[in-house]
């Protein structure tokens, strides 16, 4: 193909600013607040420059469920950030049912979203409607939980569960130094990718702490107790927890919200001064009101939605501009919440 014209220099600096931008976008990871503060939970912040006409984009995203303040925050950050860059959301809730949630994401790939955002309920279920996504040229990026290696998806998005985990167990381990632990664990449910990973960084954090300071590991765990992530889960496990062992001195949990139902049974048993509390994510509102006022909620781990939702966009248009490197995960920044760094964190009008 031959050129009609020689390009002028005015013509020139225009193509090397729009390649310079396509670069910027293309290669920059999300930019996000090393102390991932809560007390400004906005997108204000979040126009993404991008090189290319985001006008006639649309995003679709698909939760697991809507039944709990940390996905509504999860999806009001995705919708917020969407369209400040002035695309179209959709989006849609499974219900809490894995069938509903296939059918759902179906249902956005009909519609021919320009990329997915998928939180999945089932790291197992949703692998059938990722390669529907792709044979479609849509997409998929996972957000805040795990899907099978098999699945076709960009990357996935989610807090760094691991040394979250592990930064919650050390915490732990230095606050009792050689005194006994009795300890019982709190989970979400069977088999939770999330949970597991969680539920490792707690124990590595103990174990590591304990081995440097002490000089071995006594990982007294007494009992394990399934919450289903849930208020109710977590007060019903707790009362059969003190009832079959009331020596129980110390609560690790996946999740803030597996705990939170827990603390009405400690309290009704009396045990709020007997009992230490630890988790390994959330960074809750009411976990982290319980930390700044208590002394028996003693730290939790930042599990973001609202830089989760904002990463997520972020990296959706950094597709869309062109870049197609990336990690297969990507984290937020690790962060332990405790009583000394509590209010710098709690946002009573937050959604989560």
């Amino acid at each position: 193909m031959k050129l009609k014209n020689h390009l002028s220099i005015k013509d020139l600096i225009k193509v090397f600013v729009v390649c310079s931008v396509l670069l910027i976008v293309g290669c920059a990871e999300p930019i996000e607040k090393s102390d991932n503060s809560r007390k400004s939970e906005s997108s204000d912040d979040a126009l993404i420059e991008s090189a290319i006409d985001l006008s006639g984009k649309t995003i679709g995203y698909c939760s697991p469920t809507l039944n709990a303040p940390y996905y509504q925050a999860l999806l009001q950050s995705i919708k917020e950030t969407t369209e400040k860059n002035g695309m179209t959301f959709l989006s849609a809730d499974g219900q809490d049912d894995i069938n509903k949630q296939v059918a759902a994401v179906e249902d956005l790939i009909t519609k021919g979203v320009d990329a997915l955002l998928l939180n999945p309920k089932d790291p197992d279920a949703l692998v059938g409607v990722t390669k529907l996504a792709k044979a479609a040229g849509i997409p998929v990026f996972i957000i805040d939980s795990s899907i099978d290696p098999s699945a076709e998806y960009v990357t996935t998005i989610q807090s760094n569960n691991l040394a979250n985990g592990e930064l919650a167990g050390e915490w732990l381990a230095k606050k009792f130094g050689k005194e006994k632990m009795n300890i019982a664990l709190l989970s979400g449910n069977a088999g939770n990718p999330v949970g597991r990973t969680r539920k490792q960084g707690l124990l590595q954090g103990i174990s590591e702490e304990q081995l440097r300071s002490l000089g071995y590991i006594d990982l007294n765990i007494q009992t394990q107790a399934y919450t289903d992530w849930s208020y109710a889960g977590g007060l019903q496990a707790m009362e059969d927890i003190l009832v079959a062992h009331p020596d129980i001195n110390v609560v690790i949990t996946e999740s803030d919200v597996c705990v939170l139902g827990a603390i009405k049974a400690i309290a009704q048993a009396g045990k709020t001064d007997d009992i230490l509390i630890v988790a390994g994510a959330d960074g809750q509102k009411e976990a982290i009101k319980y930390i700044m006022e208590t002394d028996f909620y003693g730290c939790t781990a930042m599990n973001s939605p609202v830089q989760i939702g904002k990463n997520a966009v972020i990296y959706a248009i950094q597709y869309m501009n062109g870049k197609k490197d990336f990690s297969k995960t990507s984290f937020t920044a690790p962060l332990l919440i405790t009583k000394e760094n509590a209010a710098q964190y709690y946002n009573p009008n937050a959604l989560f």
